[in-house]
């Protein structure tokens, strides 16, 4: 709880500095490492799994679906 207080703590600070920021070389600054930081999963992982993936929704798209109750039991050991 005291770590939760102390993030949110620091989110405050940031804001109210950002809100008194005249200068657009940082807010350009600040721009950039929130772009770096979202980066999009689907470029951090591997080529086998993004097969996988679009084989998975080729499934979808043609009916190839199994029950949330069978599914469940394939993966029951993940869940």
């Amino acid at each position: 709880m005291e770590i939760e207080l102390n993030l949110q703590n620091k989110k405050l600070e940031l804001i109210q500095w950002l809100s008194s920021i005249e200068d657009s070389t940082i807010i350009e600054k600040i721009m950039e490492l929130r772009k770096k930081e979202s980066k999009d999963w689907w470029n951090s992982i591997v080529e086998s799994e993004k097969e996988a993936i679009e084989r998975g929704i080729q499934d979808a798209n043609a009916g190839k679906l199994n029950p949330h109750s069978e599914a469940r039991k394939i993966y029951e050991k993940w869940l």
